[in-house]
């Protein structure tokens, strides 16, 4: 294949790769917890622009899905990575909804492992346990959080209170969330409904590094204005590669042309 129709090829291909996470991040705009995706090139390797290019379109794509975890996942040429800064929050008034306002995740028990979120819409099963909306188990320091009541009170810190039976001013502490934090937060696989996998073990944050709202949840950290932008910069951007794929057909094409009437 031709250097500039390779590298017309692949900056089309990036381009498309990086519609598909601006309409995921757009799309989840309001989703509490969703953390964007930002797309980045690889740096090149040594050798000519047009080998890198050649070689990056030949590469086997990795999806979000089964990408490693140890690494930011990968699409020919580019690098997808989690942003997964803090966003602002919303109060609610439910019991139920609680929000970090500090860097952190919450861990949630799976059947695949443990997993972790910022997701904080929760509520409880047949069994009374704390579980999120598919059912899965939110984890505290001492496992599972069972309660009996639907209302309980959940501190700063993450301590759950629970009023005694009979009724009561007096709160007894039933378990405490547990809050984790991972050194590089960037390479966080998505495991699908708002829960994010590491192949790293993460580190529990102390009390003092801890701040949760009962009654909160926090809202994407998706700028509808930032995407809007991007979309706009892809889309000029693939239709100027276009253009230089179709006027390189031309003049070959044309060159052709020229050649079968000397002959």
């Amino acid at each position: 294949m031709s250097d500039i129709l390779a590298i017309s090829l692949n900056s089309m291909q990036q381009d498309m790769a990086r519609l598909e996470r601006i309409s995921m991040n757009m799309a989840n705009a309001l989703t509490p917890g969703y953390k964007r995706e930002v797309v980045s090139s690889l740096p090149l390797a040594a050798g000519t622009f047009a080998d890198a290019m050649r070689g990056a379109s030949a590469s086997p794509a990795l999806s979000q899905a089964n990408a490693p975890t140890s690494l930011p996942a990968t699409s020919g040429s580019l690098m997808i990575q989690t942003d997964a800064r803090p966003a602002t929050l919303k109060a609610t008034g439910q019991s139920l909804d609680v929000a970090l306002a500090t860097p952190g995740f919450f861990e949630i028990s799976t059947a695949s492992g443990l997993a972790y979120t910022r997701q904080g819409n929760w509520q409880l099963d047949g069994r009374g346990r704390l579980v999120t909306a598919q059912g899965n188990p939110v984890m505290g320091r001492g496992g599972e959080i069972v309660l009996t009541r639907p209302n309980p009170t959940i501190d700063a810190t993450g301590q759950v209170f629970e009023s005694k039976p009979g009724g009561g001013a007096e709160l007894t502490p039933v378990a405490q969330l547990k809050v984790v934090q991972f050194d590089n937060t960037t390479d966080l696989a998505r495991l699908g409904s708002g829960l994010l996998g590491s192949d790293q073990t993460p580190t529990q944050l102390v009390d003092a590094d801890v701040q949760v709202r009962q009654g909160f949840l926090e809202n994407s950290n998706v700028s509808s204005m930032q995407e809007m932008a991007q979309l706009i910069q892809s889309m000029r951007h693939f239709e100027s590669m276009q253009r230089v794929a179709l006027g390189y057909d031309e003049m070959i094409g044309g060159a052709v042309r020229r050649l079968g009437e000397l002959s």
